[in-house]
Formats: structure tokens, C-alpha cells, sequence
């Protein structure tokens, strides 16, 4: 089969290549799926990249967590009866080697979800990591209902899909900050009912003039080092900050704010979701993909072969919304 392999971190063209690998089999408990769609997230291309680790936890690695595909084999205690199913995947790569960059992949039958039969293959790559953390940054912690919502980024990959969800589960009131016009216009069409370009706005006045100088109650944050402080002059006493990212590791809280305000801080990543939490996040999910609730934005897809202009996409932060690659070519004997 056709995979996207790295030996060693570094520049996307340097390191990623396509190699012929054998198929694998399904062990017990476990599906092998052939994949139709592999999503890039921003964690792939640091990985790649060395950002947080220049040594290598394996040998050789296939990108990407996130992927969309049929089950075509089941291992032993699988019901038979999946074969066939049109599946979305997640943590395909977190703690493995073998990620969905790849004609095909087995994973533990757990961690292939259905795909409702009217969404598109496509969408099935952009669950596991940006999707699945707006649900557990909208859900967690009492969730927001009737609460003012703020979701940093609102045209992200995560924010635009926090946007909906907070809509949907009942928010008062949901502002996105963005950083153009037409990131506003795809933030507004989501269903945030304030967007600040916060570019070009001061971003404290306007969430002032919107909530009626009240603040928001909850904040959903993309990059705690660069909003701590803003974030907590923006909330409302009780209130908290859903945090699933932030571009540097050691970040400076303002302390006496904070208590002043009783302040929350919820931190969180995707990877790592309990098993309750998890499985409220897939069936949460899955019910408003089968209702058709939901929005998705594809910015670029790209075959397989392509994948390192995929990850550089991606890594220079020029994608409004999500980047998928195309696993196609023929099927081997």
C-alpha cells in the first residue's frame, strides 16, 4: 500500500515521503479501514516538524489522527457485521506509529465512528481533532446555556465549529473574534451574532459594547499565552476559559484578577478526553451530523503524493478552515 512516511523531524519537503508498505491485517479487537480522506491538523505538522520533540517515539511514522474511510476487515471479537461501514477515525496517531496518511489503517474498533449515511466522506476527516474539541470546549464544565460565549478565532478549524455548537446547545449570546472581513462573514454565517476584527477593533470595547459592559461568561481560547490577560478582563465574574491551545508552554496568569472575579480556567486536550467525556463528544456529534446541524469549511484538499504542501499549508497558518488529503489510486491485489 501508499503511505506518507517521516524517519526523522523537520521541513515537510525534507522529511515526508511516499513509500510502498505491507497491508495490515486487523488483530483482535481492532478494523482495518480503507482510507478515502486523511485530515491535517495543526498537531500533525509539529510532530513532523520537532516542535515539541526532536526524537521520535518510533522508528518510522505515518502522519495524521484524523481520517475518514470503509471498514474492509475486522479482527477477531469485532462484529462482522461492520465490514463494510462507512467510518470516521480518531487518535489514529496519538501514541502509535500509523496514522491515516495511508491507503490503509487499523485501529481499535472504538476509535471508527459511524459516519451518518448523508455526510460526505470528506467531512469524516475533520471530526476527530477540531470537531470533537469544540464539543468538549462548548460542553464541559456545565456547558453555556443561556451564558454570553466569546470563541477566540471564530473562523478556525475548532472555532467555527464552536461557534455552531454553542448556538445549538443553547448560548445567549456568541461573539467570535476574527482578523478580516471575510473571516467575520464565515464566523456571522455559523451563527455568531457579534464578530470582532480584532486586527482593526479594539477588542475590549467591543466585547464591552456587546454584552452591555456585562462580559462574556465563558471564553473559548485558541492561544492562552497571547489572550491571558485580555481574556480576563473580558469575563464576567464566574466566569471561565475553555483553553485547548496556546503558542507557548509557560504562560503568566493574572492572579489578583482572577480571584477578584472567581475566575475558571479549564485546561484540556483532545487527545486525552476521559472516557465519559469522550463518549458524550462522539454521541453528541454523531446526533447533530445526522440532523444536519452542522457547518463544515474545507479550505484545500490535496493527494496524498501532495501531502508536504498540505502540512506547510497548514503550518503557515494561511488555511480558513480545514485541509484534507485525497487517498486515492488503485486498490492493490
Amino acid at each position: 500500500m501508499r503511505a506518507a512516511i517521516y524517519t526523522r523531524t523537520g521541513p515537510a519537503h525534507e522529511v515526508l515521503s511516499i513509500v510502498t508498505l505491507e497491508r495490515p491485517e486487523p488483530e483482535p479487537g481492532c478494523v482495518r479501514i480503507r482510507m478515502a480522506w486523511s485530515g491535517v491538523n495543526p498537531s500533525d505538522t509539529k510532530s513532523r516538524a520537532g516542535t515539541r520533540s526532536a526524537v521520535l517515539p518510533f522508528p518510522r511514522i505515518t502522519p495524521h489522527s484524523d481520517g475518514s474511510g470503509h471498514i474492509d476487515a475486522v479482527g477477531d471479537g469485532v462484529d462482522r457485521a461492520r465490514l463494510g461501514e462507512r467510518v470516521w477515525v480518531w487518535n489514529a496517531a496519538w501514541g502509535r506509529p500509523d496514522g491515516t496518511a495511508a491507503e490503509w489503517v487499523v485501529v481499535p474498533a472504538e476509535q471508527a465512528v459511524r459516519l451518518p449515511d448523508r455526510v460526505d466522506l470528506k467531512v469524516g476527516a475533520l471530526l476527530g481533532i477540531p470537531a470533537l474539541t469544540a464539543y468538549q470546549a462548548v460542553h464541559m464544565h456545565g456547558g453555556v446555556q443561556g451564558k454570553r460565549v466569546l470563541v477566540a478565532g471564530g473562523a478556525g478549524a475548532v472555532g467555527h465549529y464552536a461557534v455552531q455548537m454553542a448556538r445549538e446547545a443553547g448560548a445567549a449570546q456568541v461573539v467570535a473574534t476574527v482578523s478580516n472581513a471575510g473571516k467575520a462573514a464565515l464566523a456571522r454565517e455559523a451563527g455568531a451574532g457579534v464578530t470582532i476584527d480584532y486586527r482593526r477593533e479594539d477588542v475590549r470595547e467591543a466585547v464591552r459594547a456587546a454584552t452591555d459592559a456585562q462580559g462574556v461568561d465563558r471564553i473559548i481560547e485558541v492561544d492562552f499565552a497571547a489572550n491571558a490577560a485580555l481574556d480576563f478582563d473580558l469575563l464576567a465574574r464566574d466566569g471561565d476559559v475553555a483553553i485547548y491551545g496556546s503558542g507557548h508552554p509557560n504562560i503568566e496568569v493574572p492572579f489578583v484578577p482572577g480571584i477578584l472575579k472567581n475566575i475558571s480556567l479549564h485546561f484540556f486536550i483532545v487527545y486525552h478526553l476521559s472516557e465519559r467525556d469522550r463518549k458524550r463528544a462522539i454521541e453528541g456529534l454523531s446526533a447533530m451530523l445526522a440532523g444536519g446541524k452542522l457547518q463544515h469549511n474545507i479550505a484545500a484538499e490535496f493527494p496524498l503524493e501532495k501531502i508536504a504542501d498540505a502540512h506547510m499549508l497548514v503550518e503557515e497558518g494561511k488555511a480558513v478552515g480545514n485541509v484534507i488529503l485525497s487517498i486515492g489510486g488503485k486498490t492493490p491485489a
